[in-house]
């Protein structure tokens, strides 16, 4: 049996994300890398019509071409009032990575609908895949509501405009250790830090 770390590829080129997830898997005996560590690879095409699926072609492509165990997530916003959009099209709403374009399209396409029919989730699907297979999947949620006004200087993406009543903040307005407690992507890799807990375990035993 060796000591040596598992090496595991976060595969998101998304610094924020990156941020987060080390954060919350600090503590596991695991080595992790994120794409910039490794030379310049093909991305996948993320198709996939739900997170869930999304997710598992990004674990996978990744696991598959570079041998390690690879964490992908898919996550995005949910927005009732639009019929989920912008959902598995979050990232690239208004036709590119652009936050700032993101949010004003938001926010354009629920001109006149009243504060009470905005309600929202933001949704997390995280997958960990080997290159044979798929390891474990998990998921978390939080509900909200879209206000007008950005608030808060934390966070990225649709954060300082997804209000959270009952602690009357943006999520871009919490700080770091409070959001990943209790945000979507917190609770979804607070999951898979047990699940990977335990994959290493079985493996070393």
């Amino acid at each position: 049996m060796t000591n040596t770390p598992r090496t595991i590829l976060i595969a998101t080129s998304n610094p924020g994300k990156l941020r987060e997830i080390q954060a919350l898997v600090a503590d596991l005996p695991v080595r992790w890398i994120g794409p910039a560590d490794l030379e310049p690879l093909p991305e996948p095409v993320e198709d996939g019509d739900t997170f869930e699926a999304n997710a598992k072609k990004k674990a996978r492509h990744y696991a598959r071409l570079t041998g390690y165990w690879t964490l992908a997530d898919d996550s995005g916003l949910e927005v009732d009032a639009l019929d989920n959009a912008p959902g598995v099209h979050s990232a690239r709403y208004a036709g590119s990575r652009d936050d700032q374009a993101n949010n004003a399209k938001l926010i354009r396409r629920l001109g006149g609908v009243p504060a009470q029919r905005r309600t929202a989730r933001f949704v997390c699907v995280m997958v960990l895949a080997s290159p044979h297979r798929v390891l474990a999947v998990t998921r978390g949620t939080i509900a909200g509501r879209i206000i007008d006004t950005p608030r808060g200087e934390n966070g990225f993406g649709y954060d300082p405009h997804f209000w959270l009543p009952d602690v009357q903040k943006t999520t871009a307005e919490l700080t770091p250790d409070h959001k990943n407690r209790i945000s979507h992507r917190g609770q979804a890799m607070l999951a898979m830090a047990r699940c990977i807990g335990e994959l290493l375990t079985d493996a070393t035993t």
